[in-house]
């Protein structure tokens, strides 16, 4: 075989590779899910994306700049990654202050857990730094992607409003706004900026996008992107065109900011920053996201105390043992055990988490018991959450998405 064989054997064992770890997860904005029901390596996709692991020293800045205690998703790792996080915290601590952006896709008439995530630590990160936060509704992507009309598409985003407003934002840093009713004037400009400097290729090999899909699918990705300059928002940041972005939000949404981050030094803008989050896994299995269309497979915000404890005593995947004397003698499997998982979520005492850990891998805790203290705790996490979205007017909903400046946004 001579060198030219052996270099083209090379390279298709290398493309067979490549398209085999490929096959082995997939992870976008719309499809996330490991080969056979595996699970999510993040490491992979870490080295894929390019983006950075989030160390134990900036998590120890975030204490000592902010002088609170971390919140517990930094904590135990449920934001794990970054992208130029260590940016923000310089100029925070050289005095120069940030905006956050975040979002959500309505498709649904109600949240689940998941979908909580990353507006919670939005709040903590609003709160604890004092900066404004603009919040998207992409009621137009729900268009172009699903099954619903305009007029669904813009009702559920008013309905998700509600719950995003529930999670205890002040209304005097944020600004909630639908794509529908607020894309044009400066928010457009930027648009059309990035659409000239990204070609079909890029958009291709970034999102996968193929020959028989519309062109509105070519065109959202500029609309995503457009938040992350500040001059989007003039009645926001006029005068502040040099403000920084932090975005807090799942890994999947990472393609998204990838394109952005090209395009924001030929723009004149900085580089927006992420933080980015594990996904929340499904009742049935650490395999990806939630899926909406099996209700089982998540907890929700309208769920009752007795759909919290049905679904979690019959649907989520135990590490236990199957028998009580085989559990006391090997223990419980930590590693796929949900119960486990959604406490490390939403259970705050961090002592508390790691004797429950200790004790149930020992198996001198049982699964029924685990279960009961994870029904406890979501039970009360949904009711307090279910309380704070009942008192939200639609008159609240409007203050929160007026195009109107905030002038203590940063007080």
């Amino acid at each position: 075989m001579n060198k030219e064989e052996l270099e083209s054997g090379a390279l298709q064992n290398e493309k067979e590779k490549q398209q085999l770890e490929e096959e082995e997860q997939v992870v976008n904005p719309w499809e996330v899910s490991a080969k056979e029901g595996g699970k999510i390596d993040y490491d992979k996709l870490i080295e894929k994306f390019g983006c950075q692991r989030l160390n134990q020293s900036l998590i120890d800045r975030v204490e000592h700049l902010t002088s609170r205690r971390a919140h517990v998703f930094l904590r135990r790792g449920v934001f794990f990654a970054h992208r130029d996080f260590n940016d923000i915290l310089d100029a925070y601590e050289r005095g120069e202050k940030f905006y956050l952006y975040t979002g959500r896709g309505p498709s649904s008439e109600a949240l689940h857990l998941g979908h909580l995530i990353p507006f919670m630590f939005t709040q903590y990160l609003q709160e604890a730094f004092k900066v404004p936060l603009v919040i998207q509704l992409t009621d137009d992507e729900k268009f172009l992607w699903k099954n619903l009309t305009v007029e669904e598409s813009r009702r559920l985003a008013r309905e998700n409003a509600k719950d995003i407003i529930a999670c205890g934002f002040d209304i005097r840093r944020t600004f909630i706004f639908s794509d529908f009713d607020y894309v044009g004037g400066a928010f457009y400009r930027n648009m059309i900026e990035i659409s000239k400097r990204v070609t079909c290729n890029q958009i291709v090999g970034i999102f996968g996008f193929v020959g028989e899909d519309h062109i509105g699918k070519y065109s959202f990705p500029p609309v995503q992107a457009a938040p992350s300059f500040p001059s989007s928002f003039p009645h926001l940041f006029s005068g502040k065109d040099n403000l920084r972005c932090l975005i807090p939000c799942a890994i999947d949404q990472d393609p998204y900011f990838r394109m952005t981050r090209d395009v924001a030094p030929r723009i004149g803008h900085h580089k927006p920053a992420l933080i980015e989050s594990l996904f929340f896994p499904a009742l049935q299995g650490e395999t990806g996201k939630m899926s909406a269309s099996d209700p089982n497979s998540a907890i929700y915000v309208t769920d009752s105390e007795k759909d919290i404890k049905n679904k979690i005593n019959r649907y989520a995947f135990s590490g236990g043992q199957d028998s009580i004397e085989k559990h006391r003698q090997l223990g419980a499997n930590l590693e796929v055990d949900i119960p486990i998982k959604y406490l490390g979520f939403f259970l705050e005492d961090d002592a508390e988490l790691e004797h429950i850990k200790k004790e149930y891998g020992a198996g001198r805790m049982l699964t029924g018991e685990v279960k009961q203290r994870l029904i406890e705790v979501l039970t009360k996490l949904v009711e307090r959450h279910r309380r704070a979205r009942a008192a939200v007017t639609d008159e609240m909903v409007d203050a929160f998405m007026a195009v109107r400046p905030l002038p203590n946004m940063f007080n």
